[in-house]
């Protein structure tokens, strides 16, 4: 195994064990105070929708085909979107409710279930490609991955704090945190071991734009509905915008 390989599984661990950075707010709410699952869900909104419109929407459409005709390709764009957004539809319908009879709150744990699963599908093609880029540029995978990890801080807080809010468990809120982190590496093991020949930008296209469409419908339908239960309109929208801009000032300043 060549240096660069070596490196490139170092930055994609690193990128993905900053999820768990953002689960440690569960040992500050140490009063399940109802305004940091407000906070923390409208925040994961924002920051899930602001990746889908200005990363994972724009990186579809650019490496989707090789033609100069933007009709077809925003319309393969939105076709796999929806395909995403159905996908979060059917996972969602039939993840069973009465997950864990030690559940509290079985909506807010299913809130942080379903957004453990689409980070997860998430953080795979990001390992793939952290680890692709790091291994054929160093330099370029360092900010790729400083990139990944502001990313998922924000990440980690919208699994950790409905799982700890749902279970009492900081353990659980923590472990599932990590889970969705290391898909990161998982992500980088199936690229060295299977993929790194395959992959080509037509099937990273399709695979950005079905996870947009996950994201967008958990924000939508889990996550701002969820943080509405806890508290009033006003504040929704206000950590709502908040993590939008955060995540787009972040995508800015990584450039």
């Amino acid at each position: 195994m060549s240096n660069s390989t070596i490196y490139a599984f170092i930055l994609s661990f690193i990128a993905g064990i900053s999820t768990v950075i953002g689960a440690f707010i569960i040992f500050i709410d140490k009063r399940k105070n109802s305004k940091i699952v407000t906070i923390s869900l409208s925040f994961a909104a924002g920051v899930m929708i602001c990746v889908s419109l200005t990363d994972l929407l724009p990186n579809s459409y650019n490496m989707i085909l090789n033609t100069s005709d933007s009709f077809i390709k925003i319309l393969l764009t939105l076709i796999f979107m929806v395909i995403g957004i159905l996908i979060s539809i059917i996972i969602d319908k039939y993840l069973p409710d009465q997950i864990n009879k030690e559940v509290d709150n079985k909506k807010l744990y299913k809130i942080g279930i379903v957004s453990m699963v689409a980070i997860i599908l998430h953080n795979i093609p990001e390992g793939i490609a952290t680890f692709i880029t790091s291994s054929n540029n160093i330099k370029l995978g360092i900010t790729l991955s400083i990139a990944i990890a502001l990313h998922n801080i924000p990440e980690g807080i919208s699994i950790a704090v409905p799982i700890y809010h749902s279970t009492n468990n900081k353990f659980k809120a923590i472990l599932y945190s990590l889970l969705s982190g290391m898909s990161e590496v998982f992500g980088s093991i199936i690229s060295y071991l299977f993929l790194a020949p395959l992959i080509n930008e037509h099937v990273m296209a399709a695979l950005y734009a079905i996870i947009a469409g996950i994201m967008t419908h958990i924000s939508i339908y889990e996550l701002i509905p969820g943080a509405y239960k806890e508290s009033s309109l006003k504040p929704v929208l206000k950590w709502f915008l908040v993590g939008f801009i955060i995540m787009a000032l972040s995508h800015l300043l990584m450039g």
